[in-house]
């Protein structure tokens, strides 16, 4: 007979990074800075649609970005000179996520005093980012129709945990073999909380909804 001792742990494998993001979401609470963690596969058009949605909130409020990346500072500076705004970039070496110590570790970085709304422009994956709360308000996905409408299936993490879905480069729906009432139906059945707007961050379209569905909630 075996004598090797097995034990049960139902502990979550990330209650540390909870504990983390809660302590976050309290900071950032008191400096009364509201955050949004915006998370996508690469290529879904997430810098052309935070440049643009910037640009029509920034005389109102006063917006900074952190930008998550393997290696190179392209997004962030794309978006710096794009907007204006201030922008830190975050290499997270080599690993596919970001999570709330190390949200927390870049802001102290970044001084984010008078800052109303934070942008946490996620490293490009479907899968890691889902998994890790960074201590945002709000999780916000970018999901192109160059995609596919599948991908609900084969991501249901990610759409679950994101509280507004933005279905980007709808001007091109007529190119592709994607059903939107499909994608949305998809969605809708892993998150029916979630917020979902087709945009196209080229044209403009939708983008109105989202810059009043960001101040509704930053209130």
């Amino acid at each position: 007979m075996s004598k090797t001792k097995v034990i049960e742990i139902h502990e979550n494998v990330y209650a540390n990074n909870d504990k983390s993001a809660q302590c976050l979401r309290e900071f950032l609470q008191k400096n009364k800075t509201f955050m949004i963690n915006v998370m996508s596969s690469p290529g879904s058009g997430k810098t052309t649609t935070l440049s643009r949605i910037i640009n029509m909130m920034k005389d109102e409020y006063n917006i900074a970005l952190m930008n998550v990346d393997i290696e190179s500072s392209y997004d962030a500076d794309t978006i710096a000179n794009n907007t204006g705004v201030r922008t830190l970039q975050i290499h997270n070496g080599g690993l596919c996520h970001i999570d709330a110590d190390m949200t927390s570790r870049a802001i102290q970085e970044f001084d984010i005093t008078g800052v109303d709304l934070l942008v946490l422009e996620n490293i490009g994956n479907l899968v890691c980012p889902a998994e890790f709360d960074t201590g945002a308000h709000k999780n916000i996905m970018i999901y192109s129709i160059p995609e596919g409408d599948d991908k609900p299936l084969k991501y249901p993490l990610m759409f679950s945990k994101c509280d507004l879905v933005l279905i980007n480069k709808i001007d091109t729906i007529e190119f592709f073999d994607f059903n939107l009432e499909k994608a949305i139906e998809r969605i809708k059945y892993l998150n029916p909380n979630a917020t979902i707007i087709p945009i196209s961050a080229k044209e403009g379209n939708g983008l109105n909804q989202v810059v009043a569905w960001l101040k509704e909630n930053m209130k």
